[in-house]
């Protein structure tokens, strides 16, 4: 499909916190109002609303609408974890092509903290809720621990290839002021951490956080008479429940649309500026470089040791520190990459700043089940 009809004209973010210091619907309140005035929109423009949230329910997509005012032609629920605000943007776009709907904000928020997380994952799947976590288990932290483990014995993955990038994206967080974890890190640091579920270390995980981020998706034809610089849409992919049966896979369903994904946006990877990839962990990075075409299955840590992937490098990657320095606030680490990925591509980023960047892949990654995610996304912005 053609979404070029469509462009992201504005984008918001709220402050993360530590802790639970506001509501869920307090968070999606700001980043909407933020997403709107970096747009030059009106609440009243908005005709098309997009939620994802762990933490709203029983509320949803209808009563934020009516908690704050709207009136709305089209409505969405992220139902894919931190797939769904890649999804819901993709959603948007059709919605204004076929004229359901003319300005969409596409919203991703929580109000947790690690008790929360905790409680969360523990009822996160029926599957984990009955037959994982009655039984006692690490959390996220040990499925991804036996993920990592396989792909290091099968491919020789090093932990020093995997610090590389929570190195790096420290250093970009430094540069982010909205970031939860700015102190230097070394490499050092990341081995001598201590283990969580080995082989995870400390530095591999995100920290639960609260806060939201938003973005607005306008018509091309109405994006051009906004202040702001559109960005645009050139492809979008998504794939659930990708090798079903395969509890530790280590290629996952991003593998299944990147060669059409490329092909939509009429673009080679070699011309792709910068990466945002959905990092809960550094060892899904890697394994998405290798599902998106950057390099080979097996490959991805050797490809990490010899490319520099930040800010001044030939291929950034989550050029604000993502979410293992930035935070995961929740469904809202779905959005952090996109935000990141408008703020760069309108030349907003400041000292973070990457010069000529004219396009970006985000993508989306979510509902972890019995020991694998289910869900992934993936988009080429460009503006």
């Amino acid at each position: 499909m053609d979404y070029r009809e469509a462009a992201i004209v504005g984008y918001g973010e709220t402050a993360y916190h530590k802790r639970r210091e506001r509501t869920t619907m307090s968070y999606i309140a700001d980043a909407i109002r933020r997403a709107l005035l970096s747009g030059g929109l009106r609440k009243d423009d908005v005709d098309g609303l997009a939620v994802t949230s762990f933490e709203l329910p029983p509320d949803n997509v209808t009563t934020v609408a009516e908690h704050l005012g709207l009136t709305i032609n089209w409505a969405f629920q992220g139902s894919y974890g931190g797939a769904s605000g890649v999804i819901g943007i993709a959603q948007a776009a059709r919605a204004i092509q076929s004229g359901d709907a003319n300005v969409v904000v596409v919203v991703a928020a929580d109000a947790v903290d690690v008790a929360a997380h905790n409680t969360e994952i523990s009822n996160f799947s029926t599957a984990i809720r009955d037959f994982v976590a009655s039984y006692g288990f690490a959390g996220a932290n040990g499925f991804f621990a036996l993920l990592q483990r396989l792909h290091m014995d099968a491919y020789g993955t090093k932990l020093e290839q995997l610090g590389k990038l929570a190195v790096t994206q420290r250093y970009h967080a430094s540069l982010n002021e909205n970031a939860l974890l700015r102190a230097p890190l070394s490499l050092d640091d990341y081995l001598d951490s201590r283990i969580i579920a080995d082989p995870i270390r400390l530095y591999d995980c995100v920290m639960p956080c609260s806060g939201g981020d938003a973005v607005v998706v306008a018509s091309s034809r109405q994006a051009r008479e906004l202040p702001g610089r559109p960005i645009y849409i050139l492809g979008a992919g998504q794939r659930h429940n990708h090798n079903p049966g395969d509890i530790v896979p280590l290629t996952q369903g991003w593998a299944a649309y990147a060669d059409a994904l490329f092909e939509r946006a009429g673009l080679q990877r070699s011309s792709v500026d910068m990466l945002q990839l959905y990092d809960d962990y550094p060892i899904m990075e890697v394994i998405q470089l290798e599902d998106l075409g950057f390099c080979d299955k097996g490959t991805g840590g050797s490809f990490i040791e010899r490319t520099d992937v930040s800010i001044h490098g030939s291929l950034p990657i989550n050029t604000g520190g993502g979410q293992l320095s930035a935070g995961q606030c929740g469904a809202g680490g779905g959005m952090i990459g996109v935000v990141e990925a408008v703020r760069q591509l309108r030349g907003e980023a400041g000292a973070r700043q990457v010069a000529g960047v004219g396009t970006a892949l985000v993508t989306g990654f979510g509902m972890v089940s019995y020991g694998r995610g289910l869900s992934t996304s993936a988009m080429i912005l460009s503006n």
